[in-house]
């Protein structure tokens, strides 16, 4: 059993990983930009997936698909503020800000956010760890290597499970020094960010060695670019398939705590009944 602590807020992960949608209001997400990028479009998205069994809304206004640039802040805070603002009032579901910019993560949160998921594990502006500290909210701390305008060119590890592992051992460190207690911190292996496909399947087969840490793992696979690869380059909408078996995959190792998705009723489905065979897997080996 895992507790993750947020703002107002304690969530407990026992028998099954959270499951958190993706609600991006961006012209060019990799692979809904521009469907949700007006308030109305973004909030009616977000309502769509708590009814669908989301547990937790990831609400970004910057692309981090591979080769994008960066957003100006003011440009951010217009598509991202009254999002969450609005979904504050409209659901008690954990909202989650997806960011970068220690002023976009302060006034999400005083919008009514509980959770920083930032792609730089707090490296990306120098005021995000003073942000992340004083706002007390839960932390998703993401591995990449180089930015997402970068991070694709030719990705090299001697081993990629030991680089990323001194990666959290260091941001858990300097968050602690910091006066950030681990109770609020998930780690998230940033699959697609800075890997080539052999290093999205290794960290897959070896996620649970992630556990060591005594954090929850996220999980964000969802209709990646390697997923489309494996299946002879399906194109984005035409990923859902490959998506479930590496949720499953990870499941079936004990090795997930969240699943960041865009296909959350799907995803709930695979999570109710992975995590029903495993309760019956456990009562069995009791008896």
């Amino acid at each position: 059993m895992h507790v993750w602590q947020l703002t107002d807020r304690v969530l407990t992960i026992a028998q099954r990983p959270l499951v958190m949608g993706i609600v991006n209001v961006t012209p060019d997400s990799f692979s809904d930009g521009g469907k949700y990028l007006n308030v109305d479009a973004a909030v009616a998205k977000g309502l769509e997936l708590i009814e669908q069994g989301a547990d937790i809304l990831d609400i970004g206004g910057e692309s981090t698909r591979p080769g994008a640039g960066t957003v100006p802040l003011e440009e951010e805070l217009r598509r991202v503020v009254p999002v969450v603002e609005r979904l504050a009032r409209q659901t008690k579901a954990p909202l989650s800000v997806d960011t970068s910019k220690a002023e976009v993560a302060r006034r999400s949160l005083a919008a009514g956010a509980h959770i920083i998921n930032d792609v730089t594990a707090l490296t990306g502006d120098p005021a995000m760890m003073t942000v992340a500290r004083a706002s007390r909210a839960g932390l998703i701390l993401m591995h990449m290597k180089g930015t997402p305008a970068t991070m694709q060119t030719e990705p090299r590890y001697e081993d990629v499970i030991v680089e990323i592992g001194r990666f959290f051992e260091e941001r858990l460190r300097l968050t602690a020094e910091a006066g950030i207690p681990p109770e609020r911190i998930v780690l998230d292996p940033g699959i697609g960010f800075g890997k080539a496909s052999a290093h999205n399947l290794e960290i897959l087969a070896r996620l649970g060695e992630f556990q060591r840490f005594g954090r929850p793992v996220c999980l964000g696979a969802s209709r990646k670019g390697f997923v489309g690869r494996l299946l002879n380059n399906r194109p984005v909408e035409r990923r859902l398939a490959g998506s479930l078996a590496a949720l499953c995959h990870a499941m079936s190792r004990r090795a997930v705590q969240v699943v960041r998705v865009h296909d959350v009723e799907e995803s709930r489905d695979a999570v109710h009944v992975m995590a029903s065979i495993q309760e019956w897997e456990g009562a069995g080996m009791e008896k």
